[in-house]
């Protein structure tokens, strides 16, 4: 057996342990696990609509055209059913099951009947979709996990630090308000149905597996999936909740102040741990939509062979990103020191999966270690250099903004940057 068969099915045995411990914990704690989650997905009221139907198209790259419309027409109608029914019986039509129980099909039948590749891209594929939904009710129960572990939070180290680069969670907060409701309506849209993007993005980098037979060496559900694995620990070692709730109305009583975003709080050169609910979750630092959307953005460049991507592709890649930091900071869910945060952790984990083939070359070695780095020196100043930060601004935003320029122009320069043609010593 080949190290990579052994690494797969480590990972393949893995994901049932985790959601089976996540499950007792839940249990034990009162709150929906993973697999009452998934149940629900199959036999109750799913939590997601859009969730499922992006899982689904993800395991439709993986069947010919027949079987695509055979198992799309399965999930409409079963869809529609299972809608039909829930509207009988308590009156939400909610959708959802339809595309859950089709990739749990697409699986079983490829494993049972069919053979050879057809076999292993329809399994690959189907683990990809059943992986992004299984994905977002593990970062469920981690929300709760982030409340649990951490009963107080820094918002008040952060909003100092935040200082560096001027509050622009209240600024972009008042230009969203003056905006008005359908500039709001379509950034919580843009904001709540990130996965969709990245579902469109990752279909058409996949779109030719079936016809080449082979699946491109990286592409950007590996990304998002890591970034899902790593992103929420940070969570737990240095817990936000968010200018809206620690510093506006949303705090249920235990805010500092109702302050956001028409007020900016005064400084307070002596911040402390701020205890807080058993509600919200813990889950500003980093900025994951940040590092999600920019993940969608840098994939939604160039084609698998390095060709630019169609130019309706790239320009809502660029839309995506944009809208995503403009809801992340004007809802107030996050300070502007989140999003530098996110950004770093984006690019380093990218920079560790991206074009495997090249192998961990010293190049790929400095990237990597010089954005972990960054991404802990920042952690550290934002706690322990708060009140330096809130009282030199200006050299301390110039400090952050250009270190995040430095590391995205070393990544750009790495990953999208022709390389020179080697050449063949001329004979003398």
């Amino acid at each position: 057996m080949t190290s990579r068969a052994v690494r797969v099915g480590a990972a393949v045995a893995a994901v049932p342990v985790l959601l089976l411990a996540l499950q007792i914990f839940a249990s034990r704690n009162g709150f929906e696990g993973p697999l009452e989650s998934t149940w629900h997905d199959f036999t109750g009221t799913p939590k997601s609509v859009t969730v499922p139907w992006a899982g689904l198209a993800l395991a439709l790259v993986g069947l010919t055209w027949r079987w695509r419309f055979i198992t799309l027409g399965a999930a409409l109608g079963i869809d529609a059913v299972f809608a039909g029914v829930r509207l009988l019986r308590d009156g939400t039509p909610t959708l959802g099951s339809g595309p859950t129980i089709a990739i749990t099909g697409i699986a079983l039948w490829a494993a049972f009947r069919w053979t050879g590749t057809q076999r292993r891209n329809a399994l690959h594929a189907a683990a990809l979709g059943a992986l992004l939904i299984l994905a977002t009710k593990v970062g469920d129960v981690w929300l709760h996990i982030t409340v649990i572990a951490r009963p107080t939070v820094l918002d008040e180290y952060v909003l100092l630090a935040d200082h560096a680069l001027g509050e622009p969670s209240w600024l972009v907060g008042r230009a969203v308000d003056w905006a008005g409701p359908v500039v709001y309506n379509i950034l919580h849209w843009v904001y709540i149905e990130l996965p969709v993007m990245a579902m469109i993005v990752a279909v058409w980098q996949l779109r030719g597996v079936v016809t080449r037979g082979q699946w491109p060496s990286h592409y950007l559900i590996r990304t998002f999936l890591v970034l899902g694995l790593l992103g929420p620990v940070v969570y737990v070692i240095f817990p936000v909740v968010g200018p809206m709730f620690a510093f506006g109305p949303d705090g249920h009583g235990l805010q500092v102040g109702d302050y956001w975003p028409q007020i900016i709080p005064p400084l307070d050169t002596h911040p402390a741990a701020l205890p807080f609910d058993n509600v919200t979750p813990r889950n500003c630092m980093p900025s994951m939509h940040t590092a999600w959307a920019l993940t969608v953005f840098i994939h939604s460049r160039r084609d698998n062979n390095g060709d630019p991507a169609p130019r309706l592709l790239r320009w809502a890649g660029t839309f995506w990103l944009l809208a995503t930091l403009t809801a992340t900071l004007g809802f107030g869910y996050h300070y502007g020191v989140d999003l530098v945060a996110g950004a770093v952790l984006c690019l380093t984990v990218e920079s560790a999966l991206r074009a495997p083939e090249r192998g961990w070359d010293r190049t790929r070695i400095q990237l990597v270690a010089s954005g972990f780095a960054l991404l802990t020196a920042l952690l550290l100043s934002y706690r322990y250099l708060a009140v330096e930060m809130a009282e030199f601004p200006v050299p301390a935003g110039i400090v952050v903004v250009g270190l995040l320029i430095a590391y995205v122009t070393a990544f750009y320069r790495t990953w999208f940057t022709p390389q020179p043609a080697s050449r063949d010593p001329q004979p003398a």
